[in-house]
This record gives structure tokens, C-alpha cells and sequence, in this order.
């Protein structure tokens, strides 16, 4: 009897020890996976879509970004870059694309003005400092990229802007010497398919044309284009400055790409994830002055090796171009809004406290009647820059 209740006692031990023993390992297997879990529910992909190529600005804007995200995140965070071609050929495409959330964030410049109208902005001349570094600081600046006109304008798109990449001067090319607005008078100069930047030029007297970019070359080269505006690097990359005998420096406005992210996903990140972008972006202010002036420079001094002249104004002369610029601001503020105005004053305003109040009028309407003048929108205007075969040609102008 007693043999009976030992072997009981015993065999009641060993299923007790079993049993915990079992716990304990199934314990330990649910810890792992649950770690696993939540590695794997951290771990997230950014998809980053270029207006540009590789080697561009854009991209090595976009390199240095990934490498601060990645490392900022603990690799929590992968940023896989998708330069001009890997989304698509258009520009629309890519702004359809980060509307809709299948890239989380991108580049958009001059034909994001079919998207956010209230972008084009940003391709006004004589609206922020003369000195780029200052125009990449006051672009970036708190006052104006955090103002609720701006971000209103991209999150009522689906979009927010993130900070504003200047990536050079806007320069002109032409087979004369132009000084003053009587030298750019009825001038043939190639313009992006952009009202906002016809409207300038017809401001300045001269006579803007739309050629497809992939033909720019040949029809500069056969006079069926009398000048050409871009940043130097694109100058310099497809060859115009072969075809032309004068590049002028009027530094009345660079060529600026917003980085803008899907707002769906911007409001999904945690805030310690919002906080890790802004302090990446705020780095890369004069990281990316500093790509885009040696990228530049570097290929300015490559076209000084050719024939053509280099042309700078002087600020007398910049004054009278900006002087005929000012009705323009009119023009923008009729098509796009209050919303539009509130952001250019905004931007005057920062741009006269670096530059000492020296520089453009802080008021975003003229004392003139816009309606009036040759810089008045005509029909064309609102739909041009949305134009799908145009972006197309323009694809290959942002990313050379």
C-alpha cells in the first residue's frame, strides 16, 4: 500500500515538473515571437521619388537623407530612393503616385503647379534673397515652410510640404548681351509650358515660346529659339551653352523642388518619427545649398572652358527687371487666391528681414492694375502646366 502511494506521489511530482517545464518553454518560444512581431511591425519602407537622375542634385540630396533617416532610426527605417524613370516618365505621375500613398515622399518644382497651384510661387522672380544661401534658409525657415497658407495649399491635396531644395540660379542664354529690359525686348526665349513664367517674360518685354525640351538644342542651334532659361547645371549637361554666345546672371530666381510626403502617412508616423524627419531636413538646408553650389561650379566652370560669355547684372540693373516683375505677382494672386497672397507676403516678409529691407517690396500686390498690363494671365493659363505631353519633354529638363 505504502509501495502504491510513493509511486503515486512520485509520478504526480514528474507530471508536475513536466508541466512546468512545458510552460516554461512555450514561455520563452511566445517571447521570441512576439519580439519578432514587433521587430517586423517597426521595420518600414520609404519610398523616395527624384524629379532628376542619378548624380543630380536631387539625388544626392535624396543619398544624404537615407543615410541620416537609416541611421537616426536604428534601421528601423529603410529609404529606398527611386530616381526619374523607376516611377515613371511624367511628372504627374510621380505627384499621382505620392497623392495616393504608393510612394510615401518625393520631389515636385515647376509643374507640381498643376497639382498645387499655390506651388507656383516658387517660380516668381524677385521674390526671395539674392544670395542663395539665404534663399535656402528663408524657404526652410519656420515663418514660411511651417505657415499654414503653404502647408493648407499641399495638405487639402493629400500632400505636406517638408522642406524646399533650391538647386541654383535660373540663368539666361542668348546670342546678344542683355543688361537691361530694352535688350530682352521681343526676344524669342524659351520658357517651361508655365503662364505664371510667360506672364514674367512678356512683363519683360520679351517674346516667351514653349519647345519641347529634347528639341531645344537644334532649335536654338537653327535660330528658331532666340535665348533659353535654365539652371546651370542643365545648361551645361545637353550642350546650350554650345549653341548660344552670352550667359547672363539676373539671380532673379532659382530653380526650387519642394519635398513633399503622402499626408496620410505623414499623420500615421509616430512623433518621434515626425521629429527624426524635421531634424533631417533642417540639416540638410545648408547640406543641400552646399550639393547644389559645388554641383553647379563645378559645371559652371566647364562651360567658361567653352566660347560663350558670362554676363552678371549689376544691381541697377536687376532693379529694372524687378521693377517690371511686380505686376506678375498680381497675376498669380487672381489665379490662385487669398491662399496664395497670404504665402507670398509671408515670403517677401522673410526675405526683407535677411536682406535688410533692400530688397522686393514686402506687399504681394502692386500699385498697378494687373488687369492691365502685358504680365495679365491670358487664356492659356490654369491648365498649362498639368499638361501630360509637356511634363514629359520636362521630365528629362529637371533630371539633367
Amino acid at each position: 500500500m505504502r509501495l502504491i502511494k510513493a509511486f503515486s506521489t512520485y509520478c504526480a511530482v514528474g507530471v508536475t515538473a513536466l508541466a512546468l517545464t512545458a510552460c516554461g518553454q512555450s514561455s520563452s518560444d511566445n517571447e521570441q515571437s512576439a519580439d519578432s512581431a514587433d521587430a517586423s511591425e517597426s521595420a518600414q519602407t520609404w519610398q523616395f521619388g527624384l524629379e532628376e537622375i542619378e548624380g543630380s542634385v536631387q539625388h544626392q540630396y535624396a543619398v544624404e537623407f537615407k543615410e541620416m533617416i537609416e541611421e537616426k532610426s536604428g534601421g528601423d527605417v529603410t529609404v529606398e530612393l527611386l530616381p526619374y524613370g523607376k516611377w515613371g516618365s511624367s511628372y504627374s505621375a510621380l505627384y499621382d503616385a505620392i497623392q495616393g500613398g504608393s510612394i510615401q515622399i518625393g520631389f515636385g518644382s515647376g509643374a507640381l503647379g498643376g497639382t498645387v497651384p499655390e506651388s507656383q510661387l516658387l517660380s516668381l522672380n524677385f521674390v526671395t534673397p539674392e544670395d542663395e544661401r539665404q534663399a535656402a534658409e528663408v524657404l526652410n525657415s519656420d515663418a514660411f515652410l511651417k505657415s499654414d497658407a503653404w502647408q493648407t495649399s499641399f495638405k487639402e491635396r493629400g500632400l505636406v510640404p517638408l522642406a524646399e531644395l533650391t538647386e541654383g540660379y535660373q540663368v539666361w542664354t542668348a546670342n546678344k548681351e542683355i543688361h537691361t529690359p530694352e535688350d530682352i525686348k521681343n526676344l524669342g526665349i524659351r520658357v517651361m509650358d508655365n503662364s505664371l513664367l510667360r506672364s514674367t517674360y512678356r512683363a519683360y518685354g520679351a517674346s516667351p515660346i514653349t519647345i519641347a525640351y529634347g528639341e531645344l538644342y537644334s532649335a536654338l542651334q537653327q535660330g528658331q529659339a532666340d535665348g533659353n532659361i535654365q539652371p546651370v547645371f542643365a545648361h551645361e549637361e545637353m550642350g546650350f551653352y554650345e549653341v548660344q554666345d552670352y550667359m547672363i546672371f539676373a539671380k532673379q530666381s532659382q530653380f526650387v523642388a519642394t519635398l513633399m510626403g503622402n499626408l496620410d502617412w505623414w499623420e500615421g508616423l509616430s512623433d518621434e518619427q515626425r521629429t527624426m524627419v524635421n531634424d533631417v531636413t533642417k540639416t540638410l538646408v545648408d547640406r543641400g545649398y552646399e550639393i547644389q553650389k559645388k554641383f553647379n561650379d563645378e559645371r559652371l566652370e566647364t562651360i567658361k572652358e567653352g566660347d560663350i560669355q558670362i554676363i552678371e547684372l549689376s544691381d541697377d540693373e536687376r532693379k529694372a527687371f524687378r521693377e517690371m516683375s511686380m505686376p506678375v505677382r498680381d497675376v498669380f494672386v487672381d489665379e490662385v487666391g487669398e491662399r496664395g497672397k497670404a504665402a507670398l507676403d509671408t515670403l517677401l516678409a522673410e526675405t526683407e528681414k535677411v536682406s535688410g529691407g533692400s530688397s522686393d517690396d514686402s506687399s504681394a500686390s502692386s500699385e498697378s492694375d494687373a488687369g492691365g498690363d502685358d504680365a495679365s494671365a491670358d487664356d492659356e493659363s490654369g491648365s498649362d502646366s498639368a499638361m501630360e505631353d509637356e511634363e514629359s519633354m520636362e521630365s528629362a529638363e529637371s533630371a539633367n
